[in-house]
């Protein structure tokens, strides 16, 4: 069997599982015309069923069948396939020899024990293995059955039919709103809970969920110094001025000096000259000396000439 097959097989025998409640050992009723197929194949028809649903299975066989096969003792190898299908589990069908004198069709035995009140339904959980079409095709009405027959001595499974899957389809979209019903009651009553409990809580998220999305509306930026890295201010003692009043200070006594300087007609921003200031008392004195100094030295001056 190819891998892809294979997947396929096995998601829908998972999906048979979870929707209708199919469980290992599958039960399978064969007919008598598979047994001759699977015989004449040479194949393996209990492994071929296990590789095929992907589980163990229990065969079983009704009575009708069996008694078709008891009909064609004279064909070749009949007896090695009655032998075989004496292993399997019989399947009571009801359909007594004195009552039936004729063993009932496939189609008419298998129905009537998959399907006994006619209900459309796969009560038991019955995988069918046939090889009549008329069979298979009666048992695609009935939710919920597996087909599988054997074509050019492959085993192979009919995909999942039409009334089953739209019926699957449904119950998966009425478990999909239970859950979201279910879902919505739960939130409810958890935030019912919640009240009841305090408003504590809740403060406190709130505030660390407002904590969060400052962080991260400002982002990163520089970062100012380490405050525990930074040195103290000294406190000042009485009457002594801190740095920041000292350069007031000396704000205010620059704009004092801008202004007398306004007022004595200079810029403002030019330097101010310097005069000199004589006192008055000494000022004839100071001339006679310089006078007497000048004649000094002139007379030192004649001195020299002569020697």
């Amino acid at each position: 069997m190819r891998g892809k097959r294979s997947k396929q097989y096995r998601k829908l025998m998972q999906q048979y599982g979870l929707s209708f409640g199919f469980r290992e050992p599958y039960q399978v009723l064969v007919d008598a015309e598979i047994l001759k197929d699977a015989d004449r194949f040479k194949m393996d028809l209990v492994g071929g069923l296990e590789r095929t649903l992907h589980g163990k299975v229990k065969p079983m066989i009704t009575q009708c069948s069996m008694r078709h096969l008891y009909a064609a003792t004279n064909e070749p190898g009949m007896s090695f396939v009655i032998d075989k299908a004496k292993m399997y589990e019989r399947r009571r069908c009801d359909h007594r020899p004195e009552d039936y004198p004729e063993p009932l069709s496939a189609k008419e035995c298998l129905a009537s024990v998959v399907d006994p009140k006619g209900a459309k339904t796969n009560k038991h959980r019955y995988v069918v293995a046939s090889q009549e079409l008329e069979v298979r095709k009666h048992m695609r009405g009935i939710l919920g059955v597996p087909l599988v027959y054997i074509n050019r001595s492959v085993m192979i499974m009919e995909p999942m039919a039409g009334a089953t899957a739209e019926m699957r389809e449904k119950e998966e979209k009425v478990k999909f709103r239970d859950g979201l019903k279910g879902r919505g009651s739960g939130s409810q009553g958890m935030k019912r809970k919640r009240e009841d409990d305090g408003d504590d809580k809740e403060t406190a998220n709130d505030g660390a969920d407002a904590a969060a999305k400052k962080k991260s509306k400002y982002g990163k930026g520089p970062k100012g110094p380490n405050p525990l890295s930074v040195k103290k201010s000294k406190k000042k003692a009485d009457g002594e001025a801190t740095a920041p009043e000292k350069k007031q200070d000396a704000e205010e006594a620059g704009d004092a000096s801008t202004v007398a300087a306004t007022a004595d007609g200079s810029e403002p921003g030019s330097k101010k000259k310097r005069r000199r200031k004589h006192k008055s008392g000494n000022e004839g004195g100071d001339s006679e000396a310089v006078a007497a100094s000048r004649e000094g030295a002139e007379a030192d001056m004649d001195v020299d000439a002569e020697d």
